[in-house]
């Protein structure tokens, strides 16, 4: 027989039932047990076994008061739902609604209630209060302090006919004038000069060659004009005319030009001579030799007359000594037909039958011989009208023959070509405004044209076409500068008033007389007479 386990042995006694007697029951009526009271809930029960639930006694429920049996009592309800709290980390923020402005910001409502309280009218505000405030301040109830006094002008339709049409105003604006003037007679809009010569003067027997300078206008106010073999003086003060000199027999005058101070004239003939004289006293000082060829042209700078051989070479004579000649410069194969000195000696420029514009170094030394500073060989035609620029001494203007007939401004500095501009004729000669930035030129076949550019568009802003009836092949500016003189194969002289003096109006409107008096000369043969 098995043992009985101690466990067994106690699930066996407490299998034992004790029987309830009247008098344990008496005894466990009267014993009072003493528990706590469990609290209510805080979620209200919809259904409910002994009572049933109505419409009012949910009111009443959710109103927190119960009557029943005219008893009231009231109940604490819970409108909102239990939300718990978490116990968050230090690396977890306080709210995410939260900002580093504003910190208590915790539901929509209150931003709308503060823009509730920030609204015009508020309906909380006193009326009276409110009538004050307008009758102060002067501005209407509901309305912006800031406003537009008028509505703003609705869009276009159109955006892009609208664009066109400011584009449209705005053209004159930004219109550049055309390269060709359709006038030949006038000049444009914006550039009005004289198409009429104030003074013509009659120059019988004027060399009708382009290669040769046969006319100047000195500082003293005279202009020296050559005709065949005689050299002829006019005074413009007082419109009287002399003969200077006569050419030895068998040449002929081919080039003049007057020194820095208008006391002597340099004549330059076709024997290769050049001779030198007193313009006051009408004396010949001086003959100088040496050239093998015509000298088609001279220029002076103080003491120094340059003249330019039909051989190509280019001499420096110093009048002042008796072996005149200082120093030869080489760089044409062909005739040199122009030369200008800079304003302040330092640079010499020549131009010549061989296409080409040389810069020389005008400062004189030791050797006998000078050298070339620039070589420019873009023209295509002999090149004659060569002008420094009076206002910017580093601009030099060329301008080449009848295959070339275009116009070039040259950097001397840098040696850059600057500007190009095509003509349509040969180009005789260049003349740069002293108080204006402009340049004139001068035309030979087909236009015979005197023509005005504007610097640095290089735009024409004043034509006279058919100025001479033959082509113009010299000019000359006046000391004032204000008129140009003219010399053509038509063998005649005219006076064009092109630029303005810079003097007072009434300085301005003198007669014609002014230019060279009234005064006709005496001459037999009538030459540089009035016409």
């Amino acid at each position: 027989m098995e043992a009985e386990t101690p466990s067994r042995r106690a699930r066996a006694r407490s299998e034992a039932k004790t029987p309830l007697t009247p008098s344990l029951v008496a005894a466990m009526a009267n014993v009072a047990i003493n528990a706590p009271a469990r609290p209510p809930s805080p979620i209200k029960r919809t259904t409910c076994a002994s009572i049933a639930l109505s419409d009012a006694l949910q009111r009443q429920a959710g109103a927190g008061v119960i009557r029943k049996g005219g008893v009231e009592s009231r109940l604490d309800v819970v409108t909102r739902d239990y939300v718990p709290q978490l116990k968050r980390s230090r690396s977890t923020p306080a709210s995410a609604r939260r900002d580093r402005f504003i910190t208590n910001r915790d539901s929509d409502n209150d931003v709308a209630a503060t823009l509730e309280q920030m609204h015009l009218n508020p309906k909380s505000a006193s009326p009276a209060h409110t009538a004050r405030l307008v009758a102060a301040t002067g501005v209407p109830l509901n309305r912006r302090i800031l406003a537009y006094h008028e509505q703003p002008p609705a869009p276009p339709s159109d955006s892009h006919s609208v664009l066109a049409q400011h584009r449209e105003f705005a053209r004159p604006l930004y219109a550049q004038r055309g390269a060709a003037i359709p006038n030949s007679i006038g000049a444009t809009k914006s550039r009005k000069i004289p198409t009429q010569p104030e003074r013509v003067l009659d120059a019988p027997g004027l060399v009708d060659d382009f290669y040769l300078n046969l006319l100047a206008w000195s500082s003293a106010n005279s202009v020296a004009v050559a005709l065949e073999a005689s050299t002829y003086i006019w005074k413009a003060d007082t419109g009287a005319v002399t003969q200077l000199a006569d050419a030895p027999e068998g040449t002929y005058v081919s080039s003049v030009d007057f020194s820095n101070d208008g006391a002597f004239l340099g004549v330059g003939l076709g024997s290769g001579d050049v001779e030198l004289w007193d313009v006051e006293s009408a004396q010949k000082l001086r003959t100088m030799s040496g050239h093998q060829g015509q000298v088609a042209t001279l220029s002076w700078h103080q003491h120094i007359l340059t003249s330019g051989c039909g051989d190509g070479s280019i001499w420096h004579h110093d009048v002042r000594i008796p072996r005149h000649k200082v120093m030869e410069l080489l760089g044409h194969t062909g005739e040199v037909c122009g030369l200008k000195w800079r304003s302040d000696g330092e640079l010499l420029a020549s131009g010549g039958n061989d296409n080409v514009v040389n810069i020389w170094d005008g400062r004189l030394g030791n050797v006998a011989r000078g050298n070339t500073k620039w070589t420019k060989r873009n023209h295509t035609a002999a090149v004659k009208a060569i002008a420094w620029c009076p206002w910017q001494p580093s601009l030099l203007a060329s301008g080449g023959g009848t295959n070339d007939a275009t116009i070039n401004i040259w950097n001397t500095t840098t040696g850059a070509r600057l500007h190009s501009l095509k003509t349509p004729s040969q180009i005789t000669s260049l003349l740069w405004a002293p108080a204006k930035k402009e340049i004139l030129s001068t035309h030979g076949f087909p236009t015979n044209a005197v023509m005005v550019h504007a610097y640095p568009s290089m735009e024409r802003v004043a034509e006279i076409r058919d100025a001479h009836d033959a082509r113009v092949l010299f000019s000359c500016l006046s000391p004032n500068g204000d008129v140009v003189c003219t010399g053509a194969g038509d063998e005649n002289l005219k006076f064009w008033r092109i630029w303005d003096s810079g003097e007072e109006k009434a300085r301005k409107k003198k007669v014609v007389s002014d230019v060279g008096g009234g005064r006709i000369n005496s001459t037999k043969e009538g030459i540089l007479s009035i016409r």
